[in-house]
């Protein structure tokens, strides 16, 4: 027998922030929504959650309809249920925090999504609903995981510059990095490997490196803590 439920029930929604880094700066991928409401501002990619869906699932499947984004590092952010968050109705979004090297990503925009485009963290337009609480949100968070977890590599290309990895840090920290300190603290870790390998650039030469994963997975294992 069917219980029938005294309570309303409110709907609910995913909403991801997607970051990138350009080599110089952190990005930010946007949609522009070519819906009510809202319509022409721009969001955070997201949509409803289909009733026999996992969470999970349908953000990875909001990113993918509405910027053919894939595979891609992926966490649950914060839970967002202000009352009058969305003018719809009562509305609460589960938000998802990304992490995605944007030249292997290119954003399409598709679905209820207009445009697809990245934008600089420090030069975000204004965004529908309570987006740019959620991406404050995002960006909190990030600036702390960064610091004792090696998730930055998740934005990085396989082979890269300490100088890249240093850059990477002080965009998302929002602040310059000693680069003695910054080097000494990351290479007492053995999970950042220099290669035979350099990049030519106007100066000398400067080595490559890369994350080595299985190194890191076995030092957590062990009980060590990375933090920088």
């Amino acid at each position: 027998m069917a219980h029938t439920y005294e309570y309303p029930r409110p709907a609910l929604t995913v909403d991801c922030v997607v970051f990138g880094f350009d080599g110089e700066g952190l990005q930010l991928l946007l949609i522009r929504r070519g819906i009510e409401p809202f319509l022409g501002t721009w969001a955070l990619p997201g949509g409803f959650v289909h009733m026999d869906e996992d969470l999970d699932a349908a953000a990875r499947r909001e990113l993918l309809e509405e910027t053919g984004v894939r595979d891609l590092f992926l966490e649950q952010l914060y839970t967002f249920g202000t009352p009058e968050r969305d003018p719809r109705g009562r509305v609460v979004s589960v938000a998802y925090l990304a992490l995605v090297k944007p030249d292997e990503h290119p954003a399409t925009g598709d679905t209820d999504a207009a445009e697809a485009k990245w934008f600089p963290v420090t030069e975000l337009p204004a965004l529908a609903f309570d987006h740019a609480a959620i991406v404050e949100k995002a960006l909190e968070r990030l600036r702390g995981k960064i610091r004792w977890q090696p998730v930055g590599f998740e934005l990085l290309p396989e082979k890269f510059t300490l100088t890249d990895l240093q850059s990477l840090y002080e965009a998302i920290l929002g602040r310059s990095l000693d680069k003695r300190n910054f080097r000494k603290k990351l290479l007492q870790f053995d999970f950042v490997v220099a290669l035979d390998e350099h990049r030519s650039g106007r100066n000398r030469p400067a080595r490559l490196h890369r994350f080595d994963r299985k190194q890191y997975e076995h030092l957590v294992r062990a009980g060590i803590h990375f933090e920088l």
